[in-house]
């Protein structure tokens, strides 16, 4: 263990530990236990979103143990805390779904409270769940405090038993939620019996985590890597794995490091490494949610890094690594294949990495990813060089339906598949859709649009994943389009298009769509346009009755909707730091 003295004089914490004006709040401490060197010593927060909710936060509260020793034993005193998290899987397909993009929010922001309120030096973070990673990841930047973010891993892959009475291709596949989606889809239409989908559900989860696939949580850890905020390699072990405990040691000392050096969250995150994060993310098929959060980081720290800036780089990255939902594997095996770093490598390979950014350990990326033994199986990791597509697994969109842009992911679709023309089948909500395909009332060929599920007038921009599950389990996810102002999961598969903005709430042209409406989705040239002349448009939007009125009339979803901005932008509720005037460390 170390011992080594640290100046407070310009560190936060001095104003609640140093000085005989202080002997008050120095009681506190010694009331917990704290001896007079841990009170000298910089206070760090420690932040989980430890809750039992679901199997991607209940093993949090545990790793935050390990980061503390790390903290420790670097000459630190960890403060720990919890947020809230809500959990998608659970939120998923009902009103509940309406408060997960707002859970991002009020996880940034109960961290900056905690932080600002009690003067800590610097911050780990530990999050599991789609919008907890990037919650405490802008909280970070907000601060601007020596920042570590440590995942909490993903779930193990489920396993059907040997006997079990299920259709084979569930029983010879790696199970995820994502299949328990599907598998009501097929349970729907009478093609999966009462008893298969029983073991399916019993079986699919087999283990603390997030879920295994490339879906929010995994997209957004390997962007923590990527971004610089999290250490190489630490998002990659699943949840159960006891070697999860030594990248949280190591989390705990390097942000004393940090500390110590005055690097920074800003330090980290910089225009270079959000552009390294959306490659990662275009390389490795991830949730189109990313096109949301990655520009939201970029706000924190007054960056102007929006959907387009996303999009573009995912025009010209390679796709090459294989994992669900659109192509077999899941994280295990991404991270027995050598993990985010080897991705990273191979991106490096072909020009595509910016190597001079800073990273948590306190080195450069490129000197960071020269310790990285390792390269492509050639199985999970393809070389970037044998891409499977030449192209990003996540396209943007723009056109006189989308002026604001829109976002599809087409990882695992070939180029035929990735242009669509069909009339619109519209609905007002996510439910009407979902019982309209329930009921098979809808045709194929047709363009299901779902509206007024933006982050205002939903209110929450709910994602769509009961509703695409039931269409793929029905068949049915390559014969029709969909496209909403809404948000996808990273688990929906099929030719689903999201984010289209500007939102009917802020009268964009989705609003002003009618059934029969042509629709034409091409995601080879970037174009979603809806055969109207402007003309047209104009005209209906001058007979528009405006935004369709909500039962959130007060609370935290009323307050979000007020605040919150477009897709475009990261749908972000506050200036950010192009607009601050000064920063918590600084005080």
């Amino acid at each position: 263990m170390l011992n080594r003295p640290f100046d407070k004089s310009r560190l936060p914490s001095r104003h609640v530990t140093e000085g005989p004006a202080r002997a008050p709040h120095r009681s506190y401490y010694y009331a917990m236990g704290m001896s007079e060197q841990e009170i000298a010593q910089p206070l760090v927060g420690v932040a989980t979103c430890w809750n039992e909710a679901a199997p991607c936060n209940i093993a949090l509260n545990r790793q935050a143990q390990s980061v503390k020793l790390g903290v420790k034993a670097a000459s630190g005193t960890p403060r720990e805390f919890t947020t809230i998290t809500v959990t998608d899987g659970i939120a998923m397909g009902h009103e509940g779904m309406r408060s997960s993009l707002a859970s991002r929010e009020a996880i940034a922001d109960s961290v900056e409270l905690t932080m600002r309120g009690h003067c800590y030096d610097a911050l780990v973070g530990l999050a599991g769940c789609d919008k907890s990673l990037p919650g405490m990841m802008m909280a970070m930047v907000r601060l601007n405090v020596p920042s570590v973010f440590i995942y909490g891993g993903s779930i193990l892959p489920g396993k059907v038993p040997a006997g079990a009475d299920v259709p084979e291709d569930f029983a010879t596949r790696d199970l995820t939620v994502q299949d328990m989606f599907e598998a009501v889809g097929r349970h729907q239409n009478g093609t999966l019996s009462d008893a298969a989908l029983a073991v399916l559900e019993r079986v699919a989860c087999p283990s603390a985590g997030a879920c295994g696939g490339q879906f929010t949580a995994n997209t957004m850890a390997c962007v923590s890597e990527a971004i610089g905020l999290a250490l190489l390699n630490s998002s990659g072990a699943p949840a159960p794995y006891e070697s999860r405990d030594q990248y949280g040691e190591a989390s705990g000392q390097a942000v004393m490091e940090l500390i110590e050096k005055n690097i920074r969250a800003r330090d980290v995150v910089t225009r270079k490494s959000l552009e390294n994060a959306a490659r990662v993310v275009a390389c490795t098929g991830g949730s189109t949610n990313a096109g949301l959060h990655l520009p939201a980081i970029a706000h924190e720290a007054g960056i102007d890094f929006d959907l387009f800036d996303v999009c573009d780089i995912f025009h010209d990255t390679p796709y090459f690594v294989d994992l669900k939902p659109g192509g077999q594997f899941v994280a295990k095996d991404l991270f027995e294949a050598g993990g985010v770093p080897v991705v990273m490598k191979e991106l490096a390979k072909a020009g595509l990495l910016h190597l001079d950014c800073m990273t948590a350990s306190g080195e450069e990326l490129g000197a960071a990813l020269d310790k990285i033994e390792g390269g492509p199986d050639g199985r999970v990791i393809h070389p970037v060089s044998t891409p499977i597509t030449k192209t990003g697994g996540v396209v943007g969109l723009k056109g006189n339906l989308a002026p604001d842009g829109a976002i599809v992911k087409v990882a695992g679709m070939s180029p035929e598949e990735q242009v669509f023309t069909g009339p619109a089948r519209v609905f007002e909500c996510e439910e009407d859709a979902f019982e309209a395909v329930k009921a098979r009332s809808y045709k194929e060929g047709e363009v299901i649009v779902i509206r007024n599920e933006g982050p205002a007038g939903g209110p929450g921009m709910r994602e769509m994943l009961a509703t695409t599950a039931a269409l793929s389990g029905q068949g049915m996810g390559k014969k029709v389009a969909l496209i909403t102002d809404g948000r996808f999961s990273g688990a929906t598969r099929g030719f689903c298009v999201g984010h289209v903005g500007p939102e009917a709430a802020h009268g964009g042209p989705i609003a002003m769509l009618k059934n029969g409406d042509m629709i034409t989705i091409n995601a080879v040239s970037g174009e979603i346009s809806v055969a109207l002349t402007e003309d047209e448009l104009a005209a209906r939007k001058a007979e528009w009755a405006g935004p369709r009125e909500t039962i959130y009339a007060s609370g935290a979803l009323w307050k979000y909707a007020q605040l919150v901005g477009g897709a475009r932008q990261g749908a972000v509720t506050h200036p950010g730091a192009a607009h601050e005037k000064h920063q918590y460390m600084d005080l």
